[in-house]
């Protein structure tokens, strides 16, 4: 089964202990992109500006990734700078630049309209919903959202999450979104909106799925190098819809796997700046660190 992805395509300026980048490639669509083409067919929808670089994606091109949903618009591409603290889950957002992105208008090309998995990345919920309207039968609909969506589109937001299957947000995004403070009763209250699960990333503790009947719990995989954590949750949701797609089939044994997977690909995203660890890796590489996550995890 092939994928659509929905989201940004920007240029980061990233700034951790271990060095800095100036206009690296970023976004979630291309994080997402990334990770999931090592699985099945990916197709972008995003906008860039004039001044966008396009040989930077030449690597997902030569990897499959379809672009005919990339629209250029007059103006500048979206820009996003942060800088990382020691601790790299703490960082400051030194500015945001949406330009072209802030009149991003998703209109899919029409031999998108029957691909039947889905990932919204995190844009605005009225966004999403119109991705939505414009698919014919999707089969599996995942999404991703953020602070900003809940505090200040929290109406719009619950309408999408009628519409989907699988919602991927953080714990501290479901105790803001259910009003919890306990991540399991939050978490309760959410699969009673319309999704049929939850994916919880919790960045070096690993990952949950929730449904209504039980949970799984993968760690994180352990690190010696860890550089840039920029884009880790788009290229986990990447190798999570990317695994299930190739699967063509959602149960849970599938779905285990693919947290699995999704983790393993945040691994690798977060040990380079940038999408340079991604580019690098192929499906052997993704293999055998699997077989690493069987044998840390197996009991008997």
């Amino acid at each position: 089964m092939s994928v659509l992805v929905v989201g940004s395509v920007a240029l980061d300026t990233v700034e951790t202990p271990f060095g800095k980048v100036d206009d690296a490639l970023g976004g979630s669509a291309t994080y997402f992109s990334a990770a999931a083409c090592h699985f099945t067919d990916v197709n972008v929808v995003a906008v860039v500006g004039e001044d966008f670089p396009f040989s930077k994606i030449d690597f997902l091109k030569d990897r499959g990734v379809n672009f005919d949903g990339l629209i250029q618009k007059p103006g500048k591409t979206f820009r996003w700078g942060g800088k990382y603290h020691l601790d790299l889950n703490q960082r400051d957002t030194l500015f945001t630049h949406l330009n072209v992105f802030e009149q991003f208008d998703p209109v899919l090309p029409e031999h998108y309209r029957e691909i039947p998995y889905i990932f919204l990345a995190n844009i605005h919920p009225q966004l999403q919903l119109k991705v939505l309207e414009q698919i014919k039968k999707p089969q599996l609909v995942v999404m991703d959202t953020m602070n900003f969506w809940i505090e200040g589109t929290p109406e719009s937001l619950k309408q999408v999450l009628k519409k989907i299957n699988i919602l991927i947000i953080n714990d501290s995004e479901v105790r803001l979104l259910s009003g919890e403070t306990n991540l399991f009763l939050g978490i309760k209250k959410l699969l009673q909106l319309g999704p049929q699960m939850l994916v919880i990333k919790k960045g070096e503790h690993g990952a949950f799925l929730f449904n209504n009947h039980a949970y799984f719990w993968t760690p994180a995989y352990p690190l010696e190098q860890l550089f840039d954590p920029t884009g880790a949750g788009d290229s986990f949701a990447g190798g999570f819809v990317g695994y299930l797609a190739k699967t063509g089939y959602v149960c849970d044994k599938n779905l285990r796997k693919g947290v699995v997977y999704g983790s393993i690909l945040g691994s690798f995203c977060v040990e380079k700046f940038s999408l340079d660890r991604l580019r690098e890796i192929e499906l052997e590489d993704i293999e055998q660190r699997y077989q690493q996550f069987v044998r840390m995890t197996k009991i008997e």
